[in-house]
C-alpha cells in the first residue's frame, strides 16, 4: 500500500494536537515539523497545511518558545 501524502498525515497529526488541549506546545510542533522534513524538504502541500495549523494555533495563547519556532519555521521554510 502506498505511503499517504505527507501533507495529509501533518493535517491528521494536528487533529490530535487541537483536541486534546487546544494548543501547540514545542513537542506537537517538533512533531509536525518532523513529519514534513522527513523527505529532507517541505514542499507546496505541506507549507500550505503547515501555515494553517499555525494560524490555528496563533488564535489561542502561545508559548514564546513555540511562537519563537513557528517564526524560525516561516522564515526557514517560507510557510506563509
Amino acid at each position: 500500500m502506498a505511503q499517504p501524502k505527507s501533507h495529509l498525515v501533518i493535517a491528521l497529526a494536528s487533529i490530535q494536537v487541537f483536541s486534546n488541549d487546544g494548543t501547540l506546545d514545542v513537542a506537537e510542533l517538533q512533531n509536525l515539523l518532523d513529519l514534513a522534513l522527513r523527505d529532507d524538504t517541505i514542499d507546496e502541500d505541506e507549507k500550505r497545511v503547515l501555515g494553517n495549523i499555525f494560524k490555528q494555533a496563533e488564535l489561542g495563547p502561545l508559548d514564546p518558545e513555540v511562537q519563537r519556532r513557528i517564526a524560525q519555521a516561516r522564515q526557514q521554510h517560507g510557510i506563509a
